[in-house]
């Protein structure tokens, strides 16, 4: 990706270029005319000779080659890459330099993103008086070991880090693999599948409690109770259902990055506004805006992809320039939609493979310096750009007056040239 990125052209390279297309011919056409000035009009019309007329229409030439001009993006662009790279930043896209500037509104996930995505289950709820809807058919079969077997056979195939949390929880208090068809996932929902148990192969559902209450016709008052007890406490819930009864509840959580709240702050000064916009819950999105920072008429929660989706476009509508940051199959959409977007690099491949940037290091500050990189990439490419224009609007007149023979105008070339990628050099 970072071959890639280095390859490929930033918008700011792309009027370089157009430049380029018309400063040469212009510049030949001013070295003709230059040779002819000279050869018929110096020393009061009696001219010069031809020898001397030429040298200093060359001279023209090689002071006005554009190597400047021409390394003035692509070498910024080699060592900002490579200075990423090595920071943990990976710049996909060279549009991200000069759109890095722009941003005013940034878009985070909680889970993986503002938290460290390392879950684990806080508290199982299995009622016994939950089980009673399913019929005496199943009895045989519930108990907590198979309950938590059918849940652990789905969430294998799930990679959202709450799965990975109820998978490890199951197997630490004993559930076996079983085998499962018909398995699906639906992002922002839950994964839903077919557990073959021998005698009895139940449809078993897992996933947030609105989805889930959408598929599951019975949900016992143990398990309202769970789900408002984890939700009061900030937990993402997990409820699992078979047959279209809920009969367990799983509350999981995480804990926020350590640089977290810095980074809120960080961005808000420099004129960027937060906004949390999650799958969880509204306590638990709560809970981690007022721990970092973000303004409650900010966050959005229980949000699908397409919800995410949606809020992004909406922010570009009224204006903004929108980054997106996540890590997860449900920010993939959002992330491909934003202005800017960086995925975290312990997400998913979607979430990656749809973002300008990727962060390599689990820190969130990681953000930030990809911002200043960007803005002083952008920079010292103007800073480029303005020498190499400068130079030759002072250097032409010069050598066109015959003040320069041919290999002074090509040292002053070399200093040039020398000059822009020693600049470009200053990122790292």
């Amino acid at each position: 990706m970072v071959v890639q990125a280095q390859g490929n052209k930033a918008p700011i390279q792309r009027l370089a270029d157009r430049i380029a297309a018309i400063f040469v011919p212009v510049v030949t056409s001013l070295s003709i005319g230059t040779f002819f000035a000279w050869y018929y009009l110096g020393n009061e019309g009696a001219g010069h000779s031809a020898a001397q007329s030429i040298q200093i229409a060359i001279t023209v030439l090689v002071i006005a080659c554009p190597c400047a001009l021409g390394l003035a993006t692509p070498v910024a662009l080699l060592v900002a890459s490579g200075r990423g790279a090595t920071r943990g930043i990976v710049l996909r896209q060279p549009r991200v330099l000069e759109l890095a500037r722009k941003v005013d509104v940034v878009v985070l996930d909680k889970t993986g993103t503002l938290t460290t995505g390392v879950m684990k289950v806080h508290e199982a709820t299995i009622p016994t008086s939950a089980h009673k809807a399913l019929g005496a058919t199943y009895a045989d079969f519930l108990n907590e070991k198979t309950i938590l077997s059918t849940a652990l056979s789905l969430e294998l195939a799930n990679d959202h880090p709450v799965a990975q949390a109820v998978a490890s929880h199951a197997l630490a208090n004993g559930a076996t693999r079983k085998e499962v068809v018909e398995f699906t996932q639906t992002p922002g929902a839950g994964v839903a599948g077919r557990v073959l148990l021998g005698a009895i192969s139940p449809v078993v559902l897992i996933g947030t409690p609105k989805a889930i209450a959408h598929s599951a016709t019975t949900f016992d008052a143990k398990i309202e109770e769970a789900i408002a007890r984890a939700e009061n406490l900030g937990y993402s819930v997990s409820v699992l259902a078979w047959d279209g009864v809920a009969i367990a509840v799983f509350a999981t959580g995480d804990q926020l990055k350590s640089d977290a709240e810095l980074t809120i702050s960080t961005l808000t000064a420099m004129g960027i506004t937060p906004w949390l916009v999650t799958g969880d819950n509204e306590e638990s999105a709560g809970a981690i805006a007022r721990a970092v920072g973000i303004k409650g008429e900010n966050v959005i929660a229980r949000a699908l992809p397409e919800e995410k989706l949606d809020r992004v476009n909406a922010l570009k509508s009224a204006g903004h320039t929108v980054l997106m940051i996540g890590d997860g199959i449900n920010d993939a959409a959002a992330l491909a939609a934003a202005d800017l977007s960086m995925a975290m690099g312990t997400g998913t491949d979607s979430a990656i493979s749809s973002a300008d940037i990727t962060l390599m290091r689990p820190e969130l500050m990681s953000v930030v310096d990809a911002l200043k990189l960007s803005k002083r990439t952008l920079k010292t490419i103007k800073i480029n750009l303005g020498w190499a224009f400068a130079y030759n609007v002072i250097g032409i007149p010069i050598a066109a007056a015959g003040a320069l023979t041919p290999m002074y105008a090509a040292g002053a070339m070399a200093i040039s040239s020398l000059f822009v990628v020693s600049n470009s050099l200053t990122i790292k």
